[in-house]
């Protein structure tokens, strides 16, 4: 006679099938042709700014790894996800030594610091981002030509200054400023075409806006990805934008400008959209998105600076544990919190 086993486990009891490496492993495939473009357009200086904050993200995941006597997680390829989002924020031409220091500070400071995968409050890449605009604010602002005739076989000479030197402000380097400055010191906008195929001056990862999509709605299609974070904050962006557009458009710029230019789109589709970062209901995801994309317009529009995607989206991240908080779902079979203390007294007698 056999005897039956009765497993008793907590929920979830029914699951998607879908573990954290596929999930990875499909946003890697997902990033592949935007890094692919951001190389075609700036050639091997993007192709050394991914490969060196691809790489320093991943060893400074196993040494930590190694250091706190634990089995090396690079293989889940979390790492790989935040080398490839970091590399493509970055402005090709940054000392490749300033590269390898943000990537350790992304995975040492963003992610590794508050546990781990699943733990990190903010998105790790824009962690060492935001820590090298603070620190080193002339290099992240300077910014190569794209599509250069001798992109391919050439490196501009400030990816290469030795460690601790200043990068000097050479020919080659320095460029024209990128839509989102041109509009706002010199008041010049690009065309819409050049802002939605990538055919611009910028980050590795302002490229072409279509590529992004693409990956966007792969991960969406596998349901790899929130469709209401990005769509919340497109939506956001283009009314918001636009009010302001219809009242003056010769003092604001279109919706179309503000929705393709500067690193919008890449970090609405795969920065916002991080699932420890993010809410965890679908209005939450709404309400988080809707943030996200009115703190990009006013930071646009009457900030000191340009852009405002990456402190948007940090500020959304510290908002999302809130907008879990309040909205909360109420467990089956019991009655609201804020129901009356005088009739919470009758049912007890």
């Amino acid at each position: 006679m056999t005897r039956a086993v009765l497993e008793i486990r907590t929920s979830p009891h029914i699951v998607s099938g879908n573990s954290v490496v596929s999930i990875m492993f499909n946003v890697v495939l997902a990033l592949i042709p935007v890094s692919v473009f951001a190389v075609y357009a700036f050639g091997f200086t993007a192709l050394a700014t991914l490969a060196t904050a691809l790489a320093s993200c991943v060893a400074t995941e196993h040494l930590l790894c190694r250091t706190a006597s634990k089995d090396t997680t690079v293989g889940d390829w979390s790492a790989v996800i935040t080398g490839l989002l970091y590399g493509l924020t970055l402005p090709p031409g940054l000392p490749l030594w300033m590269v390898a220091a943000g990537g350790f500070i992304a995975i040492a400071v963003g992610k590794y610091l508050f546990g781990g995968l699943g733990y990190n409050v903010f998105n790790p890449a824009l962690v060492g981002r935001a820590i090298l605009q603070a620190t080193f604010p002339v290099p992240m602002t300077t910014w190569v030509d794209a599509f250069r005739p001798d992109r391919f076989t050439t490196i501009v000479s400030s990816s290469l200054t030795p460690p601790l030197s200043r990068p000097q402000p050479i020919a080659d380097v320095v460029s024209g400023a990128t839509p989102l400055s041109a509009w706002k010191f010199d008041e010049e906008l690009a065309r819409a075409g050049d802002l939605v195929m990538g055919y611009t001056s910028g980050s590795t990862g302002e490229t072409c806006a279509v590529l992004i999509l693409i990956g966007g709605a792969w991960l969406v299609a596998r349901k790899m990805m929130n469709w209401r974070i990005p769509a919340a904050i497109f939506a956001t962006v283009i009314a918001f934008s636009g009010v302001f557009w219809l009242i003056d458009s010769q003092t604001y710029p279109s919706p179309v400008f503000m929705l393709f230019s500067g690193g919008l789109m890449l970090g609405a589709v795969f920065m916002a959209t991080d699932m420890v970062g993010s809410p965890m209901t679908g209005l939450g995801c709404v309400i988080y998105g809707a943030a996200i994309g009115a703190l990009i317009v006013v930071i646009r529009l009457w900030g000191s600076m340009p852009e405002g995607v990456m402190y948007a989206i940090l500020l959304g991240n510290a908002l999302s544990p809130h907008i879990d908080a309040m909205l909360r779902p109420r467990v089956y079979g019991t009655r609201p919190e804020s129901a009356p203390k005088a009739d919470r007294g009758k049912e007890a007698t």
